[in-house]
């Protein structure tokens, strides 16, 4: 394929190369001269390993070329120009403006279907807010009809990006319609890895999400470190052995947007390290944070219920996970408490902590620490849905799962944890963060 890469810096150099090496026709356009020198001798403007020696290759064999302006056709054009911050934390997104007008005007003058694709790490809503209006004011043409749009966020290392274009963990293509999703799959046909398609703003946002997270993780390892040196352990042989679990710590288990974390671990074991940590004078500014943002999904939930403007509420699970009845720190049990305290009415559904609070091991917690809540609860999952003007989805169910679908019958779900019930998702559906 012709493909024509705006923007030659680190991301643009590479995927130069790489794209060349893989056997298409790639132009580099950049505005610096200089850039566009050094490519067309054969020479690499950036310092990375292994890829001085692709942009020789492929220059030499004439499928790499620079210049400061556009061939006269091209199959795709790729944007990867750099978005940097501004001093408040905010993109400058000048570059992306000046080189969307100048990718419409090139549209404007192509007779033949294009696709743009965006490499560039914008926020959720630029491409269709900012980069499509431009791309179509310049060119006088229709998203979607006239050419394509996609993202197409990279996940190279500064190091090992070339390692990293070639065996990447997988291909993301965010696409405005299938042919542009099409267009811009075929460049990438030769990668062994899986490629997904997906929402435009879904690809932008997974970049963020990914980089975050990796963040994240640096600075979980720096707190734990902290404490362990402070405790004569050994921190790598601590953070190795996490890494061993690819059951729960690597693995998706605890990776599903939905309500706030309870149980009889996670908190107390947060707390006993949090202080223990304060003890040693060691800061730990991400772990302290972790129960205050926890009680903020909480806060969540609670104002979602507070703007349906319904008073009789029916919660369906109280325990802090499905195959339980543990109630110890049940986020549930202290959003029913904030509830009760505004007078709303409320009504609970859980079977297995109705039958524990006759026989189970929990019988004298509910007794004791919670009969406000207890006294609440209905045996009948048909009742407690009757009863209710809105109904609070709290726990999802193993099987046997309740049919929800055919009670339901219409009336507001808040769902906090993704129940799998497509039936319910009616306009008067909504998720507590979908």
């Amino acid at each position: 394929m012709k493909v024509n890469i705006f923007g030659l810096g680190y991301v643009g150099c590479v995927s130069a190369a790489c794209l060349a090496e893989s056997g298409h026709e790639v132009t580099g356009i950049d505005i610096d001269p200089s850039k566009v020198a050094l490519i067309n001798e054969g020479r690499c403007p950036i310092v990375e390993p292994g890829l001085g020696n692709l942009v020789e290759r492929t220059v030499a064999a004439d499928r790499l070329r620079a210049s400061t302006c556009p061939p006269q056709t091209a199959d795709v054009s790729i944007i990867c120009v750099g978005t940097p911050s501004c001093e408040n934390g905010s993109l400058d997104l000048s570059h992306i403006d000046h080189v969307a007008a100048q990718i419409g005007g090139y549209l404007g003058r192509l007779a033949s279907y294009h696709v743009v694709n965006v490499r560039s790490t914008v926020l959720p809503g630029t491409v269709e807010k900012r980069i499509i209006p431009l791309l179509e004011a310049q060119s006088g043409k229709k998203a979607g009809v006239d050419f394509g749009v996609c993202m197409n966020p990279e996940f190279m290392r500064e190091g090992s990006s070339v390692e990293d274009f070639f065996n990447p963990p997988f291909t993301l293509i965010g696409e405005l319609d299938s042919a542009s999703g099409d267009k811009v799959a075929a460049i990438y046909q030769n990668l062994r890895a899986p490629l997904y398609r997906t929402e435009i703003r879904v690809a932008e946002m997974l970049k963020y999400a990914c980089n975050s997270f990796h963040a994240v993780k640096v600075s979980f390892s720096n707190e734990i470190g902290n404490i362990c040196k402070t405790l004569g352990i050994d921190s790598h042989e601590v953070m190795r052995l996490v890494c061993l679990d690819t059951k729960l710590n690597i693995s998706p288990y605890y990776m599903k947007p939905g309500f706030a974390f309870g149980g009889s671990c996670l908190p107390k074991d947060l707390r006993a390290l949090t202080y223990k940590a304060r003890q040693l004078d060691v800061d730990t500014p991400l772990l302290s944070s972790i129960m205050e943002s926890n009680r903020n999904q909480i806060d969540v939930a609670y104002k979602l219920i507070v703007k349906a403007e319904k008073k009789k509420i029916g919660v369906l699970g109280l325990s802090f996970k499905p195959g339980t009845d543990d109630l110890r720190d049940s986020p549930v049990v202290e959003l029913i408490e904030r509830l009760i305290g505004k007078g709303y009415h409320v009504k609970v559904y859980d079977e297995e902590v109705f039958v524990a609070r006759l026989v189970g091991s929990n019988k004298r917690y509910i007794e004791s620490v919670i009969p406000h809540i207890s006294s609440l609860m209905d045996r009948s999952l048909e009742c407690v849905i009757e009863k209710s003007e809105i109904v609070l989805i709290a726990k999802s169910y193993r099987s046997p799962e309740p049919s929800f679908d055919k009670l339901l019958c219409g009336k507001p779900v808040i769902d906090l944890v993704r129940i799998a019930s497509p039936g319910s998702r009616n306009g008067h559906y909504q998720g507590i963060c979908w």
